[in-house]
């Protein structure tokens, strides 16, 4: 078995800045289930916030930057890691698009997500666990 792992640290303040000031951010980044899940809430930013993490820990487990070519694709990657909560409030991952084939190709065959934030700070880590398979370009 393969172990990738990724971890990322989010500033609520940042997070709630980029919501505010670009309009289409909240659209491009988040899915509609997880917008309409963290404005449900009393102060959705830390919410946004630890999923914005958890997006770009699930990109750093597969070994993808944010910034490279292969890594965001305009931020539209993003919306290609959707996450979940389980009815116990427990966070999944639900992948889409390039990112559902690139984890077909390195045989994911599992994910854990954890989530925790502050009003200050968001912090991700993702888990994924694939059977052994050759190493290949992303």
């Amino acid at each position: 078995m393969r172990l990738y792992q990724g971890v990322d640290l989010v500033e609520v303040a940042r997070l709630k800045e980029a919501y505010e000031r670009h309009e289409a951010f909240g659209e491009d980044v988040f899915t509609d289930a997880e917008r309409a899940y963290c404005l449900k809430r009393r102060n959705p930013y830390p919410h946004f916030a630890a999923r914005f993490a958890a997006k770009e820990a699930c990109l750093k487990a597969f070994g993808l930057g944010i910034s490279e070519p292969g890594g965001l694709g305009g931020r539209g990657r993003l919306r290609e890691i959707e996450v979940e909560s389980a009815a116990s409030g427990k966070p999944t991952l639900k992948l889409s698009g390039s990112m559902e084939r690139m984890s077909a190709r390195k045989k994911i065959t599992r994910f854990t997500v954890s989530l925790s934030h502050t009003l200050e700070l968001a912090v991700a880590q993702v888990i994924l666990l694939g059977e052994d398979a050759p190493e290949e370009a992303n």
